[in-house]
């Protein structure tokens, strides 16, 4: 019986008591008890959950097994203790993985969810609440809630009237979905993603963004999976959202549409047929970074692909905005836009002359200079590597652009980490294998080490034949005594392009600027005999 049902018999005029001087009626008594009963699991209840959202405290909430004790309470007949209950769970779960293992092992998440879809909207939040808290600390914990069957429970949850309960379920799918594909697919599998589709379509913005954020969290894992959001209609709606002015909202957009976009190319299409240039172009300039950066990215899935998606990208002017944009900010927020224009620049002659014409090059070369982390100078390097490669003009144009030796310096210095190595060597060797504008390249004579001196070598051998100015040059400016000094394994190929250029100056020039020779005029000074 109820403390309410008990509450009400008291209501009833009691039998005549043998002692009338008593104090009050025997029948009461027991209501009085269940109260202070009641009372007293609500206040133990309401103080864990304000104990669980004190970092400080949770070691002692641990030691003292409060997961077990609030165990009994998620099945209380009141509803307000469930829900608080609840709450002091989810905080627990969300402070750390060990929380979080031991409310799956307490075996609570089957009477969490075993009456969900009768429990009132507060308790339907509270319980997404802890869902989630578990999902998100590892594809273990979040496997195990698959596996109690909370994913149909949180499906009714996202059929609800609700904002809130169906903000709270979104955001548990979205946390089970992230970890990878099988979950994912699990998430598709209970009937979600329609779901998520409408809600990205509710006027309540909150809702809104969470629900953007969990498709692309399923979006993100596979061609199959991405193309399921779309069978369900949501480029569209997510394309519509663009030019929302909630900054928050944008960013989840911007991705989910990245994660579409990023897999195939026939995605990427459906993605750009749903009319997003040249809105996406303003997000560039966004007082938000990762709004910005969000909007690079998804341009940046876009031109990989192929030429012609480039091609639209340079005709609705999104090189030039994405030049704009990695000159504006700073740090990773740069990072999409760079790679976007090694993108560009990789597919053809013309849309690496088109990254050169909308002056595409000084920023990068900023980013080789300015930015501290190895992998954003190895994108610089890499994109450069993509501009310069095409033809001698290309390169030339990265060459004037004084590239060369600050590349040049990251590769020998011993700070940069492997990759930035390997990312600059390449973008060199792409560089200077099309280079015959020789002022950029004598410096790096001087300086080059032996793996990067054969491709200079190489492209003086190519040049000083057929040029007497550059020969005349290359004696003057010390190239030709340089070149003498050089050490090269015979029969290789660096010996080879010593030798064309060798071949290139008249024999006793060749001997003069050798190492030694010096020496051996000197001694035939000394051995001299003059006629007298």
């Amino acid at each position: 019986m109820s403390p309410a049902q008990l509450r009400g018999r008291c209501a009833f005029p009691a039998r005549p008591h043998p002692f009338p001087s008593a104090p009050e009626s025997s029948s009461c008594l027991p209501v009085r008890v269940f109260e202070q009963y009641q009372r007293a699991r609500a206040q133990f209840a309401q103080a864990v959950a304000d104990l669980a959202a004190r970092p400080q405290s949770i070691d002692t909430l641990q030691s003292a097994g409060v997961v077990c004790l609030l165990r009994p309470l998620l099945l209380d007949v009141v509803p307000s203790i469930r829900q608080t209950t609840a709450l002091a769970l989810g905080r627990l779960a969300d402070y750390d993985v060990d929380l979080a293992e031991a409310v799956v092992k307490a075996g609570i998440l089957p009477q969490l969810i075993c009456a969900l879809p009768e429990e009132n909207r507060y308790y339907k939040r509270t319980a997404a609440f802890v869902l989630r808290a578990i999902a998100k600390h590892s594809p273990q914990l979040a496997q195990a809630i698959v596996q109690c069957g909370a994913l149909e429970m949180l499906v009714i949850c996202l059929e609800d009237f609700d904002p809130g309960v169906k903000e709270g379920a979104s955001w548990a799918f979205g946390y089970i979905a992230r970890h990878n594909p099988e979950l994912s697919q699990a998430v598709v599998d209970a009937g979600a993603v329609p779901l998520l589709v409408l809600c990205i379509q509710e006027p309540e913005i909150a809702l809104k963004r969470i629900a953007a954020s969990t498709l692309s969290d399923i979006s993100k894992h596979s061609p199959e999976l991405a193309q399921t959001v779309v069978d369900a209609g949501a480029i569209a709606h997510l394309a519509q959202m663009i030019p929302n002015p909630d900054a928050k909202l944008k960013r989840q957009v911007l991705s989910a549409l990245s994660q579409i976009a990023k897999h195939s190319v026939d995605l990427a299409e459906l993605v750009v047929e749903a009319e997003i240039f040249p809105v996406v172009l303003t997000c560039l300039k966004d007082s938000d970074e990762y709004v910005k950066k969000n909007g690079a990215t998804l341009i940046r899935e876009i031109a990989k692909h192929t030429p012609e998606l480039s091609q639209l990208i340079v005709n609705s002017g999104g090189v030039a905005a994405v030049i704009d944009c990695i000159g504006s900010c700073r740090g990773t927020v740069r990072l999409p836009g760079i790679m976007t224009l090694g993108y560009v620049a990789a597919h053809s002659e013309n849309l690496s002359m088109a990254v050169i014409v909308s002056k595409g090059i000084p920023p990068l070369c900023v980013c080789l200079i300015e930015e501290h982390e190895d992998h954003i100078k190895a994108a610089a390097a890499w994109a450069l590597g993509q501009i310069g490669r095409h033809t001698a003009e290309h390169a030339r144009h990265v060459a004037v652009a004084n590239v060369l030796p600050t590349l040049l310096d990251i590769y020998v210095d011993t700070r940069s980490s492997e990759d930035l190595k390997m990312k600059t060597k390449k973008a060199l060797k792409n560089i200077l294998q099309k280079c015959t504008y020789l002022p950029a390249l004598e410096p790096l004579l001087h300086e080059a080490p032996p793996n990067i001196m054969k491709h200079i070598i190489g492209q003086f051998s190519k040049v000083l034949p057929h040029d007497s100015k550059a020969r005349r040059l290359f004696v003057t400016t010390g190239g030709l005594k340089k070149v003498q000094e050089i050490k090269a394994e015979p029969g290789s190929l660096l010996q080879e392009y010593i030798n064309t250029i060798n071949n290139c100056y008249p024999e006793e020039i060749v001997r003069y600027y050798s190492p030694g020779y010096s020496e051996i005029l000197l001694e035939r000074v000394e051995k001299y005999q003059p006629v007298l």
